[in-house]
């Protein structure tokens, strides 16, 4: 475990970043008008940003309508695991300039659907944890 011996760590924002680069798979939380929608998506890390390809639909047309989003990404093993969550705004990229530059990404469709428009997110906040696996603590006293 940790030095504390805490099964919770938190972890530094340039950490988090690590992990978030390291990945490429996460799911993505916006708010639709039936509610909260979670999506599972393909990304990539540019910069201090999330870019991902979307088509037309509830997802485009929710975070057209409610920028704001959360992501998160996890990973874990037999002994720790890690999670990751952003909140950003999510935007459409329009500029042509940077559509050209986010192409050079080898951002592909994870399904093979077409998916022409390409989001930023511009993360406002990052939370990076480590996890300890072990007992549950109420066990060592049965």
């Amino acid at each position: 475990m940790t030095d504390n011996d805490s099964p919770v760590m938190f972890l530094e924002t340039a950490k988090g970043w690590d992990l978030l680069a390291g990945e490429r798979l996460g799911r993505l939380a916006v708010l639709a008008d039936a509610g909260i929608e979670i999506f599972p998506i393909n990304y990539v890390v540019q910069g201090e940003t999330l870019v991902f390809r979307t088509a037309d639909g509830t997802k485009l047309s929710a975070l057209t309508n409610h920028a704001e989003v959360t992501f998160e990404i996890d990973q874990w093993d037999e002994m720790t695991g890690h999670s990751v969550v952003v909140r950003g705004v999510a935007a459409p990229i329009t500029d042509e300039e940077e559509i050209t530059q986010v192409e050079h990404l080898g951002l592909k469709p994870w399904v093979p659907t077409v998916k022409t428009t390409f989001v930023r997110i511009d993360v406002t906040e990052l939370s990076a944890r480590k996890f300890f696996f072990g007992l549950d603590p109420i066990d060592k006293y049965r």
